[in-house]
């Protein structure tokens, strides 16, 4: 059977091939993928080279989607042929071998399987948002609402978190994370952002602050509002250390903590306070999905073949700006 992948030739360059799908060996379950999802800041770093991506081309795209089983290997026994299930880290491709041990069933039939095409992005989005240790009426900021800020704005307000602010220099960003639960929302670049913060929370700036950007001006920012002894979740890659901080000042004197918030910095069996397993999260957004609690389908912003895939990346490389949410759709590859 053939089938087909994204794959990143060379620096800048996205091409469509076809490869042989192979069949599921013992412990495995092959895939017929309906939806991948791109995750737009790590795939256009990837694709253009930038620092700490460690890139080795060519590279394989892609670790969001969701498909049918179609084969099972020997000795499977949590999945049958039909069952729908989520695409975990198996790159932009029409058909993707998973582990059975580490599968995700989607086995609510309230879910359609655009909406579980995102679990796997919204999942790092929660664990970053974890990470802070939110009581309820506590305040959130968020900065930078690409895919994970969106989600991790979203994911702040079912948590509790009042009021929830958002920063980003889009504006239809902006107004679009106010229609899915955020309370106020800001331009970086807006005269006094600190004070201005700081007067929606008693004065004292917002308790948890997620940074998604990855930015050393954006850390800086996070910095000047968070509250003292407030908690910094570092959920975006911070690639770049381009800006000056005062650890003494904006950290230590304040007692603010900062914490890496990677999605690979996860336990691999069993859940606890804070950390829990990647499994564990996505069942939760799933159930969060099917009680119609955490919305996906705003976020959507173009369904495409993956026969675009060199516009779609020729965009994420050249506009500031590109859509927020580009999902593959590879039923037209059958």
């Amino acid at each position: 059977m053939t089938g087909y992948y994204i794959i990143f030739e060379s620096v800048g360059r996205a091409v469509l091939k076809e490869f042989e799908v192979r069949k599921p060996k013992a412990g495995e379950v092959l895939l017929e993928n309906h939806y991948t999802v791109v995750s737009a800041g790590t795939e256009r770093a990837n694709l253009l080279n930038l620092p700490n991506t460690s890139m080795q081309f060519p590279y394989y795209p892609g670790y969001c989607g969701v498909g049918r089983v179609i084969a099972v290997g020997e000795g499977v026994e949590n999945a049958r042929i039909g069952d729908r299930a989520l695409a975990n880290f198996s790159g932009h491709r029409s058909h993707a071998i998973q582990k059975a041990a580490g599968l995700t069933v989607v086995d609510d039939d309230r879910i359609e399987l655009l909406d579980a095409a995102f679990v796997v992005i919204a999942a790092m989005a929660l664990q970053g948002v974890r990470k802070l240790r939110l009581e309820l009426g506590e305040s959130v900021m968020v900065i930078g609402l690409g895919l994970l800020g969106v989600f991790a704005a979203q994911l702040a307000a079912l948590d509790g978190a009042i009021p929830v602010i958002v920063s980003d220099f889009d504006r239809k960003r902006r107004e679009l994370t106010l229609t899915l639960g955020a309370d106020h929302a800001f331009s970086p670049d807006e005269d006094d952002l600190p004070e201005k913060v700081r007067e929606l929370t008693y004065g004292k700036g917002p308790d948890g602050v997620v940074e998604v950007t990855g930015a050393a001006a954006a850390l800086q920012q996070a910095l000047a509002c968070v509250a003292w002894k407030g908690r910094i979740s570092l959920l975006g890659c911070t690639r770049v250390s381009d800006a000056n901080i005062d650890f003494y000042q904006h950290v230590h004197k304040r007692g603010v903590s900062l914490i890496g918030a990677h999605t690979f910095v996860r336990p691999e069996v069993e859940s606890s306070p804070g950390y829990w397993t990647a499994q564990d999260d996505f069942r939760t957004l799933l159930a969060l999905i099917a009680a119609g609690r955490l919305k996906v389908r705003p976020i959507v912003s173009e369904v495409v073949s993956p026969r675009q895939a060199p516009g779609i990346y020729r965009r994420l490389a050249d506009e500031k700006d590109p859509p927020l949410g580009i999902v593959f759709d590879w039923t037209g590859t059958r």
